[in-house]
């Protein structure tokens, strides 16, 4: 890790690191932020905040929460956020699954879960952050019409989004034809883990599920 990113992980990441008071009082997205906001988007799991951090910039008015365990990642991404001056990005340091239960009901109106780690091995895919839990949970947290977004380029995480996805009844699946699953939206910025999948020649999938009442 670089010096200066020392120095804002020291002085900057307090400003805007979500921390848990430990009761049972919902967060309050709204109250995060210094300006007021229009949606709370929410990335699980961002890296070295590529996709975050492109995000911000082009929704300015959108308060983004982005959670990510990974030091070093934080560290880049405090530098992209010092450097542009966002005032709309605020990070949690820990399992995303715990954040997702201070939340209050209906509060995210997007959620991205791009390229998580496949756990490949069968005996590992109880760390797979898609399950029956945490799908339930996001059902709880976005209202009707809200997105989630989904990338991969394991052939067999595909298939278990999908299965688990669409066995809960809350979300459904916008792809009418291929295309729509293999060519992301205008509006998706590629992460580090989508380039190095394209340079390995790996096809990625871009799944996009709108929540349902």
């Amino acid at each position: 890790m670089k010096g200066h990113q020392r120095v804002l992980i020291d002085e900057l990441l307090p400003s805007i690191e979500i921390l848990l008071s430990g009761d049972a009082t919902p967060l309050n997205p709204d109250k995060m932020f210094p300006a007021a906001i229009s949606q709370t988007w929410l990335e699980i799991g961002f890296g070295s905040g590529e996709h975050l951090i492109k995000q911000a910039v082009n929704n300015p008015l959108v308060g983004f929460i982005g959670c990510e365990p990974y030091i070093n990642g934080v560290a880049r991404t405090l530098t992209s956020i010092s450097r542009l001056g966002l005032r709309n990005v605020r990070i949690f340091r820990d399992d995303a699954r715990i954040l997702l239960q201070a939340l209050p009901d209906q509060s995210i109106a997007r959620t991205f879960i791009l390229f998580p780690d496949p756990w490949p091995k069968t005996r590992h895919y109880k760390r797979r952050i898609i399950g029956p839990k945490t799908i339930s949970t996001l059902c709880r947290l976005m209202p009707k019409g809200a997105e989630l977004r989904i990338a991969t380029d394991d052939p067999s995480y595909k298939e278990w989004i999908l299965v688990h996805i669409l066995s809960c009844n809350g979300f459904k699946w916008r792809a009418r034809r291929p295309q729509d699953w293999q060519v992301k939206l205008a509006d998706w910025p590629e992460t580090r883990y989508e380039m190095k999948a394209n340079a390995a020649g790996r096809q990625c999938s871009f799944f996009l599920f709108s929540r349902e009442a």
